[in-house]
C-alpha cells in the first residue's frame, strides 16, 4: 500500500494545476501555455531525477520500453492541448469532470490490456461516475442566455481519451524503470510534441505578447505538474493502473474547493449532487484494487 499516499499526493497537486492553468490562460493562447510549461516540468522532472541518483539507468532501457515511453509522452501531450483548450473556453468545474472521468476507460482500458479485473462494485462506479459527470456539465437553469461555447466539451472529452491511454502506456512503460526517469524521459517527448505544435500552428511569435502575471501562473502550473506527475508514476510503479488513476482522479474535489477560492465558482444542487456521485463511484472503482 505504500503508493496510496502519492497518488492522493498527485490528486491534490492535479488539483491546485486546473485552477493555476485557468488563470494562466485567460488572454495567453493555450498552445504557447502547453509549450511553456512543459519546459518547467521537464527542469523539475530532470532534477528529481539526479536527486534520486537514477540518471545512468538510462542505459539499461531496452527498445520495448522505449517505444512505450514515447507513445505515453504523446498521449500526454495532445492530452494538455486538449485540456488547456477545453479550460480556455470552459468553467473549471465543468472542464475538470469530463477531463477527469478518463478513470472509467482507464479501469476498462487495463482490464483489456493489463489484465486488471473488473468486479461488480466497480462496474457500479463506472456508472455513478458517468451518472455524475452528467449532472456537472448540465446546463444552469437560468433566464439568463447561455454565453459559453460548448466546444469546451469536445477538448475536456479528448483530454480524457488521452490521458487513459496515457495510464496503460505509462504503466507498461515503466516496468523495470525507475519512476523519476520515465517521467523525465516521457516529458522530454511532450515538450517537442508542445512546440511543434504551436510552431506548426505560428504562434511563437505570441510569446513576445504574454501578460507577466498570466506567465507567473503558467510557470506555476508546470511545477504542480512536475509534482503531480512524479507522485503519479511513483504511485503507478506500484499499484494497479486503475487504483491509481482512481485516487488520481479525486483531484476533481481539490479543483472545485479551489476554483470556489479563485472565481468564486459555486456549483448548483445538480452539480452538487454529481459530485458526490463521481466520488462514491471513484471509491467504489478503488475497492479490491
Amino acid at each position: 500500500m505504500n503508493w496510496i499516499i502519492p497518488a492522493v499526493m498527485s490528486a491534490l497537486f492535479a488539483g491546485i494545476t486546473s485552477v493555476l492553468v485557468k488563470i494562466g490562460v485567460k488572454t495567453t493562447d493555450s498552445d504557447v501555455a502547453t509549450a511553456i510549461r512543459t519546459i518547467v516540468v521537464l527542469i523539475f522532472s530532470w532534477i528529481m531525477v539526479f536527486i534520486a541518483g537514477t540518471q545512468s539507468e538510462i542505459t539499461q532501457i531496452d527498445g520495448k520500453t522505449w517505444v512505450f515511453l514515447i507513445l505515453s509522452g504523446l498521449a500526454t501531450g495532445a492530452s494538455w492541448l486538449c485540456c488547456y483548450k477545453a479550460l480556455q473556453i470552459g468553467d473549471v468545474n465543468k472542464v475538470t469532470p469530463v477531463d477527469k472521468s478518463s478513470s472509467v476507460l482507464v479501469i476498462i482500458l487495463a482490464a483489456v490490456f493489463l489484465g486488471e479485473s473488473l468486479t461488480l462494485l466497480q462496474a457500479a462506479g463506472v456508472v455513478l461516475i458517468a451518472a455524475g459527470t452528467f449532472l456537472m456539465i448540465a446546463k444552469k437553469e437560468t433566464a439568463e442566455p447561455q454565453k459559453s461555447s460548448r466546444g469546451w466539451f469536445f477538448y475536456a472529452s479528448l483530454s480524457a481519451v488521452f490521458a487513459a491511454l496515457t495510464s496503460i502506456l505509462g504503466k507498461i512503460g515503466i516496468n523495470g524503470v525507475d519512476s523519476n526517469l520515465g517521467t523525465a524521459l516521457r516529458t522530454g517527448v511532450v515538450l517537442v510534441m508542445a512546440w511543434l505544435c504551436a510552431g506548426v500552428k505560428d504562434k511563437l511569435p505570441l510569446i513576445k505578447k504574454i501578460n507577466s502575471k498570466e506567465l507567473v501562473f503558467i510557470l506555476l502550473s508546470g511545477v504542480s505538474t512536475g509534482a503531480s506527475w512524479l507522485c503519479y508514476y511513483r504511485a503507478l510503479k506500484f499499484g494497479r493502473a486503475g487504483a491509481v488513476a482512481s485516487i488520481d482522479k479525486l483531484s476533481i474535489v481539490f479543483t472545485v474547493i479551489f476554483s470556489r477560492i479563485a472565481f468564486g465558482e459555486k456549483l448548483s444542487k445538480k452539480a452538487s449532487a454529481g459530485l458526490c456521485a463521481l466520488i462514491a463511484g471513484t471509491l467504489m472503482l478503488m475497492r479490491n484494487s
